[in-house]
């Protein structure tokens, strides 16, 4: 208990941080002015493309959980894993982490296909291999905008990106042959389905490599949507800039620092911006909650596509069948 308040209490001093930092460094009304010059059609055609990437990531999650079912019949079907898929997005709004919304969309899909251990080792595959492909976007874009760095940071880089390639190529063979009972009681279970993931990966590279390309390519859209809002209230970085900043911002708000990543996404960008770039504060705040009102209109949209498509007859969830707050608290509330 005295562990969660801790945590709790860090998340919260951390928020408070970075939004103390905002009002001391940003004028809201220059940011407000920012915001207000992006033309609505922008910003849609933003959100549009941004659904688009989503619609592949649908695709990418359910072959990945279909690769442990073997009956035709049980499989996730098409409207199944969109609706499962979406209401994952609306949960991470409500939810602390991506994560989160991972838990939602895979008690869902056990649901549907009867086969939950398909539902989470299929889930955690796509998040390994997805995290795998947010590093690999991050040492693309350090390599690639290190001359925007100053010489000692441009050092820094290359010896990290060293240290990152030589770490992974060494622990990982480590960890696989490490044996479940030397991990901590706490961490087997979760451990044991990353175990079981990776080797599944492992035995099926060709596969593990397709889920791979489609999460760059995804990944790798996003940060040029990014860029096109930031266009658009006059940020004129390099784009090797922009994939740098975009994913390492993620990686950042990805860890438990801070309560949804709120003020931290904002600071975190802004500060990659002004450093790379020379971005003024102001505009840098401005592009993350740009961004960061696409995830939210984007959430909601799913929360109603989940809803609407329990009404099909077939359905085994939305509609009123289930909420999400009882799938939170599990069977016995």
């Amino acid at each position: 208990m005295q562990k969660r308040h801790a945590k709790l209490a860090l998340k919260i001093g951390v928020t408070v941080a970075a939004l103390a930092w905002i009002a001391v460094k940003v004028r809201w009304g220059e940011i407000l002015d920012a915001v207000l010059r992006v033309p609505s059609t922008t910003w849609l055609v933003v959100w549009l493309g941004f659904v688009v990437g989503h619609a592949l990531g649908v695709l990418k999650w359910r072959y990945n959980v279909n690769l442990g079912i073997s009956s035709e019949k049980a499989r996730l079907g098409a409207l199944d894993a969109v609706q499962c898929y979406s209401a994952g997005m609306f949960a991470n709004l409500c939810l602390p982490s991506i994560v989160g919304g991972d838990a939602i969309k895979a008690v869902l899909a056990a649901r549907v296909t009867g086969r939950p251990e398909a539902a989470v080792l299929g889930g955690l595959t796509e998040r390994l291999i997805d995290t795998f492909a947010l590093l690999v976007l991050i040492v693309v874009g350090a390599l690639w905008s290190r001359e925007a760095l100053p010489g000692w940071a441009q050092s820094v880089v290359q010896v990290g990106v060293l240290l990152t390639v030589v770490a992974a190529l060494v622990s990982l063979p480590l960890l696989l042959r490490r044996k479940l009972e030397r991990w901590p009681r706490k961490l087997r279970g979760t451990i044991g389905r990353a175990l079981v993931s990776m080797r599944r990966l492992a035995s099926r590279p060709s596969r593990a490599l397709v889920v791979l390309g489609l999460s760059l390519a995804i990944q790798g859209w996003f940060v040029l949507l990014n860029r096109e809002l930031g266009r658009a209230i006059g940020i004129e970085a390099p784009l090797a800039v922009w994939f740098f900043a975009v994913p390492m911002t993620k990686a950042i708000t990805l860890a438990p620092l801070s309560v949804g990543g709120l003020g931290l996404r904002e600071v975190t960008l802004a500060g990659f911006l002004g450093v790379l770039a020379n971005v003024i504060e102001q505009d840098g705040v401005a592009a993350s909650l740009l961004w960061q009102s696409v995830l939210i209109a984007t959430g909601l949209a799913g929360g109603v596509l989940w809803f609407v498509l329990g009404y099909r007859r077939e359905a085994r969830t939305g509609a009123g069948r289930d909420s999400l707050l009882k799938l939170e608290r599990g069977p016995h509330g």
